[in-house]
């Protein structure tokens, strides 16, 4: 082996020296790529491990936490769901459709794999300005990709978020959330067990797709990159729904001992994982691999990615049982080696060892670094610019128009009707809710899903910034109604050699650490995705959460207001601002065109009493329409609520102290608008959990009015603010 095999292979040298002490011997050249992928870092976790340790992962709900393809969590009467969020960023760039795609193939799989039936997908994409043409090429592919994959296998895409910075534009991010649900009892595990018994091989036929994928997804971006077509796998779909009917058919025989997706490192993966688990080992013999090219290696057999494909250990005469449900569905089936007791991955061709390996040094001895961290990048000044006035009614009126108008704020309902979200008939809110909510009809609950991150918050100050997102999903499902009680996170971050960066990931866990601790949802699984740079420019730093909550089954708060009449409250209050905490905000990036200073103030005991309260209002069905505040402020959540199908705006007044521009368009947390017939009711609700709850205002038909100190600052029909806000992404995505 020449230092420049390893090198390819994306080993250290002294990684390299490891693998020969593990082994006491010079590696084959199909075991230096099987150690390449288990010990790269998107398999391993190898700089970012001893730092997940930091997060919350127990509590009294929790079935499974991370460890396995997904985590579980009991949500009563004897059932339970699985959910999971993972990354797919380097393969979306390079092959944009296949990439998302595939993505969402890959997290269906750590769903039904776990014996659940998946029922709901949420993404959050991000991408460059869509006035680079590449990005609009980018945006179209990665949302026909995942509209695709998910329409076709019959799963609706209930929600997510969608994002433009600059940093992404050599680097777009795509991370997939899913969710199924399953009685408690019939959990299914990723465990070789049983010494003899088969290990089975189902689903798709090998190809050379996706080899080196996880290598890959452990790099940075070069102008080489593009090349790397071959490296993305291809899906798919209708075939993963058979073999998703397959797999919880052949569950239901008591036949299978144990079940593994095959996805990132492939079958390599998937033997050794099972085996590590369950302390056993795996042989396996390649020439019994379906294959569907010619003249594949050993090496490329083990590395490939191909999609659709799973690993199965069953019970030892018992076989025939599982191989008759398979065929059934028209899919491969076939023994391809057995559980030994030794604890090794032995690897035949033709009945000739290419590969002897102990599973333990493939899952659980890949090194493990305590990379050096100094202070997070900054990209930004500390000190607020110069801010010119902008309180005139004019002022303020072409303000709302550019922020309704830009990417991150106007409306997605391009990207989202390409998505079936109301497939299965269990999904109570979609897209432009909140939170997407999902009923479980087996139960009469419901579960409230929301999926949240802010890169621009968290490059100002990781550690704040990642409690800030705990927080708001946290809102976002407590103003559903409902209770927040788990999460999972994908951490999207750059080159973790770089000390800097490594700063950004570390207090981002912490941060993520802190919150979920107080708000009471531990972490149960999740992805780490690293590397995130193109030509050395690394992406903000970008962690997203996935929040799930616990409800009765009810019809839906809206967030749009019903009818005219109804008096506004802003629970919560105007909240605390400065000049300081406005550099992260969307006014800041699209009317100052600057990044400054620290991300908004949280107060994280007041936030979970707005929590408490809104759920207490919800429950009590007082609330006739409400909207958490968030990107844009007070004026945006005003117009998101007033874009409804009755055509029913607000007339609202706002504190004139210190600059009435600031009070519409901060972004401080902890506020939610609640439209109600019974304020006081709602009010009394707020003073009983110590929470400040003004009333602001009252609906009223087609105009959205804006009041301050017995000023009008804005009065426009609804029509003048929809319209911009309803086509700006179409005409974005549709410039010359």
């Amino acid at each position: 082996m020449t230092p420049q095999v390893i090198e390819a292979h994306q080993l250290t040298g002294p990684e390299y020296d490891k693998i020969v002490s593990l082994l006491g011997r010079e590696p084959t050249y199909t075991e230096l790529g099987i150690f390449s992928v288990m010990w790269s870092e998107h398999c391993s976790y190898k700089s970012s491990r001893i730092h997940l340790k930091k997060l919350p992962t127990r509590s009294k709900l929790v079935l499974q936490g991370p460890g396995e393809n997904a985590g579980i969590i009991d949500i009563g009467a004897g059932y339970a769901i699985a959910f999971k969020i993972e990354s797919h960023n380097h393969p979306s760039f390079i092959e944009p459709f296949q990439g998302a795609a595939t993505g969402v193939g890959g997290i269906l799989r750590d769903i039904f794999t776990m014996g659940a039936r998946p029922i709901a997908v949420l993404d959050a994409i991000r991408f460059g300005p869509l006035d680079i043409p590449r990005n609009r090429r980018i945006l179209e592919g990665i949302v026909s990709g995942i509209a695709h994959y998910g329409n076709c296998f019959g799963v609706p895409t209930v929600g997510g978020e969608c994002v433009f910075e600059e940093c992404y534009n050599g680097n777009p991010l795509v991370n997939a959330f899913a969710l199924g649900v399953f009685r408690k009892d019939q959990v299914f595990y990723g465990k070789a067990k049983g010494v003899g018994n088969p290990v089975i091989y189902v689903g798709a036929k090998t190809g050379r797709d996706g080899i080196h994928g996880a290598s890959m997804a452990s790099a940075e971006f070069t102008e080489e990159s593009k090349q790397k077509r071959p490296n993305v796998q291809v899906g798919d779909p209708f075939l993963e729904k058979l073999l998703l009917e397959a797999c919880l058919e052949a569950m239901q025989t008591g036949a299978i001992v144990g079940i593994q997706d095959m996805g990132a490192a492939g079958l390599t993966c998937s033997t050794c994982e099972m085996g590590s688990r369950a302390g056993t080992g795996v042989e396996i013999d390649l020439k019994l691999v379906p294959q569907r090219e010619t003249g594949m290696t050993p090496y490329e057999i083990m590395l490939s990615e191909s999609q659709e494909r799973m690993l199965l250990v069953a019970e030892q005469g018992r076989e025939d049982e599982v191989f008759a449900v398979f065929h059934k569905w028209g899919l491969d089936a076939v023994t391809i080696g057995h559980v030994t007791p030794d604890g090794i991955l032995r690897v035949k061709d033709h009945g000739e060892i290419v590969a002897e390996i102990p599973n333990r040094a493939l899952a659980d001895e890949a090194p493990v670094y305590d990379r050096a961290h100094t202070n997070p990048a900054r990209v930004a000044p500390l000190e607020a610019p110069e801010i010119p006035n902008s309180s005139t009614p004019a002022a303020i009126r072409a303000d709302l128009i550019a922020l309704l108008s830009s990417g991150d704020l106007c409306s997605k309902r391009w990207i989202w009707e390409q998505y079936d979200y109301l497939v299965r008939s269990s999904t109570l809110a979609g897209p432009t809710a909140d939170a997407a909510i999902v009923r479980v009809k087996e139960t009469g609950t419901s579960i409230a899903i929301s999926l949240d991150g802010n890169g621009r918050y968290c490059v100002l100050d990781p550690r704040e910034g990642a409690k800030l997102m705990v927080a708001e999903c946290c809102r976002n499902v407590s103003t559903a109604g409902a209770l927040p009680v788990a999460a999972t996170n994908n951490l999207n971050f750059g080159n973790p050699e770089r000390p800097e960066i490594m700063a950004q990931l570390v207090e981002s866990i912490e941060g993520m650490a802190e919150a979920c601790e107080f708000f009471e949802t531990p972490i149960t699984g999740g992805n780490v995705s690293l590397y995130n740079e193109t030509l050395g420019e690394a992406i903000f730093p970008t962690p997203v959460m996935g929040i799930v909550g616990l409800m009765k089954t009810a019809q839906p708060t809206p967030i749009h207001f019903p009818k005219p009449g109804l008096a506004i409250i802003l629970l919560g209050g105007f909240g605390e601002w400065d000049e300081e905490h406005l550099g992260g905000t969307q006014y800041a990036k699209v009317i100052l065109q600057k990044l400054w200073g620290s991300p908004p103030r949280l107060d994280m005991p007041y936030e979970k009493r707005v929590h408490s309260a809104i759920r207490e209002i919800v429950s009590a069905r007082l609330a006739d329409a409400a909207h958490d505040l968030s990107d844009g402020g007070l004026a945006i959540a005003l117009c998101e609520s007033s874009f409804g199908y009755a055509g029913i705006g607000a007339c609202v007044e706002i504190p004139a102290s210190p600059r009435p521009e600031f009070a519409l368009f901060h972004e401080g947390p902890s506020r939610i608008l609640v439209a109600t017939s019974q304020p006081e009711k709602v009010m009394e609700i707020a003073r009983k959990n110590s929470v400040e709850a003004p009333r602001i205002g009252v609906t009223m038909k087609e105009r959205l009015r804006i009041d301050c100190d017995s000023q009008t600052l804005l009065d426009c029909d609804l029509t003048e603010l929809r319209q911009p806000w309803e086509t700006s992404l179409e005409r974005l995505l549709h410039q010359q």
